[in-house]
């Protein structure tokens, strides 16, 4: 008797140290090793220098599982510094991760770097890239998917396969070269063409390896991210409907479409059947709102087909101009949360009722474009942000903030002066507070608007000028829940969220050119209880740089 109670003792005591340990309570671990150099690339058919992972272009897939810890250890072998962010993964409580310049120091050449992070609470369809300099430009980006938990049921059938597709539009010139560009204070222009997962494809042209090979009866996903520098696209299938069932992390109304726009940084998930005669079919991408059109084909493969061609015709674009616009406004609107679904828990998407929570905080955040001392720069209500040497989180984070920025230089209103003031730009905002963001375009280009570390209720879009009055056409009830936003010329979009997740957060355009031109801030979010519970601590392994380089580190929390 007395060995039986000594084995339960040592038992619940052993439990008792795994507990603490988190041992029992770890999700799973994804570790991948990416070996980052550069290597001749050609997506539009002219060779150039592009960013290879581990010999990829496009770079690997992240195939993971909502809550999965990845584990991503980067070796450096460009000769300039590296950083990847993983767009749209929230990183709870760990802007340290978020792979942007204001919050992590660069990857030297010849150096490594372990990224650590959760894909907690999320599933869907997102991209990694590289924000240093300009890799944008060279490649560098690959697929992330999060997949459902087996206890989480998914609102349709699991299809035969999954197919990851980047596309986006390139430009022939060099990374460097385009930076050069840039940093003399001229526009890098028009690109020259947009590839389809690294290759550009035209009707008749020489055969293509096909992008998918399918059954007939068979219902695939197509999971399909828009990774340009700029170019708003359509895509479609040659004689295929298309069934929406994700944007962005959400799962949405299961609406039928013929063909989609998606504007640079989004991504969507659609359900295609086979269900045609057996031969090739056309993936069309096109340009939409450019002077200059573009377009480009991969292939769709019935695995019966025989290898008979597909035809010659493809499906026509959308409308351009005005009507093009309204088609696409219009398509926009039609997307809707789906209220019944689970997303990465167990309870429907639609049991957070965001329409009924008071507003705390209105934002509102004008793009514009401006000449200093002859020199092209893009900002926010006034401001162009500017790199500071040292990360922003850090000299925050080290009580060093008044050496390296001040904060809210740009306010929660634009102003009508045109001058503009350079310098890294920090809003400092409220933990918890819900806030509403008012995004105004006055050009005559669209724009597109991505925010780390957290989703938000795409609200609303319409033409003009905003006023309070317009919160009389929100949709209260089942706005997609989502990470980017796109905004037509001459119009205002809005989006509300809640801001619960403590860090330093980047809130950037998603035109490459405009952002690294100064359209973009970040929202400090500093939990007043410096707890644990809020915010991690800096991992032990976090590269220092600047002026916190040689200082020990502040007290953790707790």
């Amino acid at each position: 008797m007395g060995s039986k109670k000594m084995m339960i003792f040592v038992v619940g005591a052993l439990l008792v140290c795994l507990c603490a340990t988190g041992v029992l309570a770890e999700d799973p671990y994804v570790f991948l090793e990416w070996k980052v150099t550069y290597g001749t690339i050609s997506p539009l058919g002219v060779p150039q220098q592009g960013i290879l992972i581990n010999g990829q272009f496009p770079g690997p897939k992240i195939n993971c599982t909502s809550n999965n810890n990845i584990v991503v250890n980067v070796f450096n072998h460009l000769d300039e510094p590296l950083l990847f962010t993983w767009t749209g993964i929230q990183q709870r409580k760990n802007s340290w991760m978020d792979g942007t310049l204001g919050t992590m120091c660069p990857i030297l050449p010849g150096q490594n770097f372990t990224y650590k992070f959760q894909v907690k609470d999320q599933i869907g369809s997102y991209f990694y890239f590289p924000t240093t300099a300009f890799h944008r430009a060279a490649g560098g980006m690959g697929m992330l998917q999060i997949h459902s938990r087996d206890l989480i049921p998914v609102p349709f059938d699991t299809p035969a396969d999954e197919f990851a597709v980047l596309l986006g539009d390139w430009y022939n010139k060099g990374h460097k070269t385009l930076k050069k560009i840039l940093d003399s204070g001229a526009t890098i222009g028009l690109p020259n063409g947009i590839h389809i997962n690294g290759q550009s494809g035209k009707v008749g042209s020489a055969p293509l390896t096909p992008l998918a090979i399918v059954e007939p009866g068979k219902t695939y996903r197509y999971r399909v991210c828009n990774v340009g520098l700029r170019t708003s696209i359509n895509f479609r299938f040659q004689s295929h409907i298309m069934k929406l069932v994700e944007v962005e992390g959400s799962h949405t109304v299961q609406n039928v479409y013929d063909s989609l726009d998606l504007h640079a940084g989004q991504c969507v998930s659609v359900l295609v059947t086979a269900d045609q005669a057996p031969k090739d079919y056309y993936l069309v991408a096109s340009s939409r709102f450019s002077k200059k059109p573009l377009s480009s084909v991969a292939i769709i493969r019935y695995a019966n087909g025989k290898g008979a061609p597909a035809s010659p015709e493809l499906p026509p674009p959308p409308p351009e101009n005005t009507a093009g616009i309204a088609w696409s406004v219009n398509q926009f609107r039609s997307y809707r949360w789906n209220l019944t679904a689970s997303a990465a828990r167990p309870n429907p998407q639609g049991s957070y009722h965001y329409g009924k929570i008071n507003i705390t905080r209105t934002i509102k955040i004008a793009n514009s474009r401006y000449q200093v001392n002859g020199k092209l720069r893009f900002g926010i209500n006034g401001v162009s942000h500017i790199e500071s040497e040292t990360p922003l989180k850090l000299a925050e984070y080290f009580g060093l903030a008044d050496k390296a920025f001040n904060y809210d230089l740009v306010k929660d209103e634009p102003s009508n002066d045109k001058k503009v003031v350079l310098a890294p730009s920090v809003v400092n905002a409220t933990f918890r507070n819900f806030v509403e963001i008012i995004f105004e375009n006055n050009e005559n280009t669209i724009q597109t608007w991505h925010l780390d570390g957290y989703s938000f209720f795409a609200v609303a879009i319409e033409a003009g000028k905003w006023n309070p009055e317009k919160r009389k056409n929100y949709n209260l009830l089942d706005a997609v829940s989502r990470h980017t936003i796109h905004v037509y010329p001459k119009s205002w979009a809005a989006v509300m969220t809640t801001l619960d997740n403590a860090g330093m957060w980047n809130l950037r355009s998603d035109m490459a050119e405009r952002a690294y031109l100064g359209q973009q801030l970040y929202f400090s979010v500093l939990s007043p209880a410096r707890s644990l519970r809020d915010e991690y601590n800096i991992p032990l392994t976090q590269q220092l740089c600047g002026i916190v380089q040689n200082l020990p580190k502040p007290t953790p929390y707790s």
